[in-house]
């Protein structure tokens, strides 16, 4: 529940890179400073920031408003693997042999920085505690599968205890009432190369949000709906009453914003329910959000 980095030191000199190569850097110093630290002179390594709230659970939710309204809440970079050591690449030696190295590396370090190792092989057991914690899932990892950049891998795999993931932003509606900027955003998710509908998500924005979002969509904005399936009828109602009128007061934005969203579930056709904005994701292309459950 946090934002996957790249973290890249060369002697006291740190980058931290999102998956899209967009720099973090400037926005996690004590990370960045933390990592200078690291007793090597030179790796990579891949981990995630994430905020921690009371109880230490870290919430993706919690990580967007310490950016956004400039709350204080601890943050963390969790080690997951190591790429490159001094100059030699580690992508094709087993998981467990990054992992020992990773571990090493971390050792004498202190927070903000936590090697996140193995926590046990009772899947059944573990995924009750997490389920119990409110946390999102676990990810299985084979101990001898390589790291595979700029794919997915069969050798890992992600156990999901809560209905939550990333979607494509499509567009959004006009404001009602006292909110100001935009009333809900239409979101989905690619499926053959084509962007399906997956529903309308109002609920989850705060003042500084509505805002935020809407400068940056006026930025992407364009004439027509990329959903391949808008406007569509099923039983003789207008999907979630968005009718060929109402698509015409719809404002629609290039589909490259990606958001987490919360949901109870999947409906029978196909759509969201309860669907809950938690924050944007920066570190996934859009061309990559697919159905996950």
């Amino acid at each position: 529940d946090g934002i996957r980095a790249i973290a890249v030191k060369i002697d006291k000199k740190v980058s931290l890179l999102s998956r899209n190569e967009n720099e973090l850097t400037g926005r996690f110093p004590e990370i960045v400073e933390a990592i200078k630290d690291l007793p090597a002179r030179e790796c990579v390594i891949d981990g995630e920031v994430v905020a921690l709230d009371e109880e230490g659970r870290s919430s993706f939710q919690l990580l967007q408003s310490l950016e956004l309204e400039e709350r204080k809440s601890p943050l963390r970079f969790y080690v997951f693997d190591l790429l490159q050591l001094e100059g030699k690449s580690l992508l094709g030696l087993p998981l467990a042999q990054r992992k020992d190295l990773s571990e090493k590396l971390c050792e004498n370090i202190g927070e903000p920085i936590r090697f996140s190792g193995e926590i046990g092989s009772d899947v059944t057991k573990l995924l009750a505690e997490v389920k119990r914690r409110g946390l999102e899932g676990l990810i299985g990892k084979q101990r001898n599968s390589v790291y595979e950049p700029g794919r997915r891998s069969g050798a890992w795999i992600k156990l999901k205890c809560v209905n939550e993931q990333e979607f494509v932003i499509g567009g959004y509606t006009p404001p009602q009432g006292a909110r100001k900027y935009f009333g809900a955003i239409l979101v989905g998710y690619y499926k053959d190369n084509r962007l399906m509908f997956a529903g309308k998500v109002g609920t989850g924005f705060t003042a500084k949000s509505l805002s935020m979002l809407h400068k940056k969509f006026q930025q992407e904005e364009r004439d027509h709906c990329p959903f391949v399936d808008l406007p569509s009828k099923q039983g003789g109602k207008w999907l979630q009453d968005i009718t060929p009128s109402m698509m015409r007061k719809m404002h629609w934005v290039n589909p490259v914003f990606v958001a987490q969203i919360k949901f109870s579930e999947w409906t029978r056709d196909g759509k969201l329910r309860q669907p809950v904005f938690l924050g944007l994701r920066e570190d996934k292309k859009a061309r990559e959000v697919v159905r996950e459950v």
